[in-house]
Parts: structure tokens; sequence; C-alpha cells
């Protein structure tokens, strides 16, 4: 699956990997939560990054999110899909919330 990684104070990233729990968990180390970023485009963060201090990544409207994540889309049946946006509209999503990138 075809996917946006950004990690904290690095630059995003488009990756290919597979579209498993394991590999999501892996790369954002641990539970995963699912945060709407689009109306096709989601963020996949550690559910409990907050609770384990990892380091600050970026603001979202009214919250912020920390450590690893991935940005995918998801379907109409709800499976995480290729992510549709490039990262320059990643990146300008982030500035339109006020973040530095």
């Amino acid at each position: 699956m075809r996917v946006i990684i950004k990690e904290p104070n690095e630059d995003a990233r488009v990756e290919n990997i597979d579209n498993t729990l394991d590999e999501l968990q892996s790369i954002v180390g641990g539970y995963i939560e699912v945060v709407p970023l689009t109306f096709d485009s989601v963020i996949i963060c550690n559910e409990e990054g907050k609770l384990r201090d990892l380091p600050f990544n970026f603001h979202i409207p009214v919250d912020y999110i920390v450590g690893t994540v991935i940005i995918c889309d998801d379907n109409e049946d709800g499976e995480f899909v290729d992510v549709s946006i490039t990262i320059e509209e990643f990146n300008k999503i982030l500035k339109d919330w006020g973040n530095d990138v």
C-alpha cells in the first residue's frame, strides 16, 4: 500500500508498506488510532503516544499528534488503501493548521 510517513522533526516521505496490522503497529510503535485528515485520507498514529510521551509531530485542529504517523485513505468498507493526496497537499494541510513545514 502506498502511504505517506511523517516522523517527528522529519520531512514526510512516500513509502510502500504491507497493509497488515503488524506492519502498521510496527511503524507507529504500538496500538493504532485512526484520526480523520481529509474526506478520504486518515492519520494512523500510536493510540498511547501521548501517554508514552512520544515526541511532538504536528498540530491538528483542537489537538496535536505525536510520534511517527502513516497517512493513507480508507474506502467505503473501512479498509486502508493507497493514499490519494500528495506530500505537497499534506504539507499544505499542515500549514493551514498552523504548523511549520
